[in-house]
């Protein structure tokens, strides 16, 4: 739906007057911007009332505002010619008892040059044949009027009725006439009377025909067309409210004609009635399209739902799970790194049978997916019935660990040795039913759980649309369905980049945002802490503390103290070596007891490294999978609610403040 173009009617630059301005000008700006950024989210026929109100208002602007168009409009024999020729002093318009008497529209013109409402004639599309001029010298409290006679809106002619219909949304004001016998006739009150109520400041009814009445019957029939008015919104508020104008009169007689032509007069000098009348109809437009702009309560994502969000895409990538393994990893680093010679030799020594044991059996045992899932890696990633949201904005349980096929990544060495140990020589976690089975296989085998990924985007569209009109929450939704489009593998992506030591892009296509090893996800952790760090786009390593070379060495130590003890003890006991057999005891006992004692101490003090080994490893899994939630979904349906709120905000001065 484009706004309307303007007219190429030509503005007749001899009747300069004044311009639209005031309230209506600021209103007309902002319902143009509200039709404009509406264009994508609401159909043609709910913005074409609005485009053909803007196009009425740079239309009647172009011509002249100090010409005040009003039509006399009512039923068969209400004497509406009547009124036309005595309001212009002369037979203009037919009358008499053949029905219907009017059967196009005629104008008369209160100006002191036929030629200058012909622009304004030609949009109404009034004949020159059929436009006239008062008797002369006219009524100078007039100048400026145009009153148009409208064929019976009640015609058995069709194309009367339209030409009824097309001239009453033109038209500045109208004088609806009646007459005592069809006052209260229903087609008058329901198809006109009532669906105009907003333009109730720019229309006079007028009780014509009171001559056939008496005074005291004239009085009761005013009285009950006062009453109909009111229920049909017209009459005047009891606050005060704008309503519309009733007179009791006889065009044929005379009486009362003086008091509406005061009226007209005053009303015609106001030099206001086209801008009234444009307001009503920019009222009446925006009550029309309220439903469309106004939500019930202060839609908007919440701090609550952006972090609920983000949760759950860790969730579905396993950043707990994948920081949990990553913190027994630094611990099984900082045994082999701190452990006797002995203790690390039977360890290597039970990987290599099980590693053997594994070749023969056919390769080395796979991980089972989570909770009651079966097969290799995660598949969905989540155990059967493990997602409960069946609809679209409902709450599933929130199950499933996210990754589990390589969770984490040949990133951790085995510094006792120097070298970073086979992928085959790696322990193989034992699957467990219903729990969350990490393995280190190559970070290849991850994948996403991916009915968590869709229920935490169905969740964010659904908190976000919360209480918006619908084109508006259907936008939202739509938003965040495209960016859930492909989520699931730009965070397999990011994760496994992330873990692999590579950039990790955080966006889609040309232009995504990308982060190297010290870029948003990257960076280097603490020595202390053991947070692994990468170099040169490689592998993560973990970055081996101070004291586990001291605490090896020591082991070494109390080693050579237990060998040389043990040759001391069995040379002095077989008489090959002099000295105490104590002293040499003492030594064996000192080196055998000193290196577990050692051990034990490391495994304590590490703890607290591997744990925050962990939460670093989790933190950073989190940010890479809040940054794709982000980029994808986050910010397209930020973007969605932050047009709806220029919108509002439109509307609202749109509807004058309501």
């Amino acid at each position: 739906m484009s706004v309307p173009p303007r007219p190429q009617t030509a503005p007749d630059s001899r009747s300069a007057g004044p311009r639209l301005g005031g309230v209506l000008r600021p209103r007309l700006d902002a319902l143009r911007e509200l039709v404009g950024l509406s264009r994508a989210r609401l159909d043609r026929r709910t913005l074409a009332e609005a485009g053909r109100v803007l196009e009425e208002a740079v239309a009647r602007q172009r011509l002249s505002l100090d010409l005040t168009v009003v039509a006399l409009a009512g039923a068969t024999g209400s004497g509406k010619s009547t009124l036309f020729n005595a309001l212009a002093r002369t037979q203009l318009s037919d009358t008499g008892v053949r029905r219907p008497t009017t059967s196009a529209p005629i104008a008369c013109v209160w100006t002191d040059r036929a030629d200058r409402a012909d622009g304004l004639l030609d949009r109404l599309g009034i004949p020159p044949r059929a436009r006239r001029q008062p008797v002369r010298p006219y009524d100078p409290g007039l100048h400026g009027l145009v009153l148009l006679d409208l064929p019976d809106h009640d015609s058995a002619s069709a194309g009367h009725r339209e030409q009824v219909d097309r001239l009453l949304a033109l038209v500045d004001a109208v004088i609806w006439v009646v007459d005592p016998e069809k006052y209260a006739d229903a087609v008058l009150h329901e198809r006109y009377l009532r669906p105009l109520a907003g333009y109730a400041e720019v229309t006079f009814v007028v009780l014509n025909q009171i001559d056939r009445l008496s005074e005291d019957a004239a009085d009761q029939v005013l009285d009950d067309l006062r009453r109909l008015l009111d229920e049909d919104g017209l009459a005047l508020g009891e606050h005060g409210e704008p309503g519309a104008t009733v007179l009791a009169l006889s065009a044929l007689t005379g009486k009362g004609l003086g008091e509406l032509r005061e009226t007209l007069a005053q009303f015609t000098a106001a030099r206001t009635v086209a801008e009234r009348r444009l307001i009503a109809d920019v009222d009446g437009v925006s009550a029309r399209l309220r439903p469309a702009y106004v939500a019930d309560g202060r839609p908007g994502l919440t701090d609550r739902a952006r972090q609920e969000f983000e949760d759950r895409l860790a969730e579905a990538v396993g950043a707990q799970a994948t920081g949990l393994a990553a913190e027994r990893a630094w611990l099984r680093d900082a045994e082999r790194a701190c452990g006797t010679p002995w203790t690390v030799a039977l360890r290597w020594y039970g990987r290599q049978r099980a590693a053997r044991g594994g070749f023969l059996s056919g390769g080395p045992a796979t991980s089972t997916g989570t909770g009651t899932g079966t097969g290799t890696g995660m598949g969905t990633g989540m155990g059967a019935g493990s997602d409960t949201d069946a609809g679209a904005c409902g709450t599933g349980a929130r199950t499933g660990t996210g990754y589990v096929a390589g969770s984490l990544p040949d990133a951790f060495p085995d510094f006792s040795s120097g070298a970073a140990p086979d992928v085959a020589a790696r322990e193989t976690p034992v699957p467990r039913p219903a729990a969350p089975v990490l393995s280190h296989e190559p970070s290849s085998r991850r994948t996403v759980s991916r009915p968590l990924v869709e229920q935490a985007v169905r969740a964010l569209a659904c908190e976000a649309s919360a209480g918006l009109p619908d084109p508006w929450a259907r936008a939202v939704r739509e938003a965040a369905g495209r960016g859930a489009e492909g989520l699931a593998d730009a965070l397999d992506a990011a994760a496994g980049a992330l873990m692999a030591g590579g950039p990790v892009a955080a966006g889609r296509g040309r232009g995504a945002r990308t982060s190297g090893a010290r870029g948003d996800f990257g960076g280097t952790g603490s020595g202390r802490t053991g947070v692994w760090r990468t170099r040169g786009g490689g592998a993560p390593r973990v970055v081996r503390p101070g004291w586990w070379a001291v605490a090896a060495t020591t082991q070494w130590v109390l080693s050579a103290l237990q060998l040389l003890g043990t040759a001391w003890l069995m040379g002095t006991l077989f008489g090959l070596c002099a000295g105490d057999w104590w002293v040499a005891g003492l030594v064996l006992t000192g080196g055998g007891a000193g290196g577990p004692a050692l051990e034990w101490g490391c495994r304590v003090v590490a703890r607290g490294p591997a744990r925050r080994h962990g939460l670093e490893t989790e933190r950073r899994l989190r940010s890479v999978a809040a940054g794709c939630g982000r980029e994808r979904v986050l910010e397209p349906v930020a973007a969605e609610l932050l047009r709806y709120r220029e919108v509002r905000a439109q509307f609202v001065i749109a509807a004058g403040g309501a």
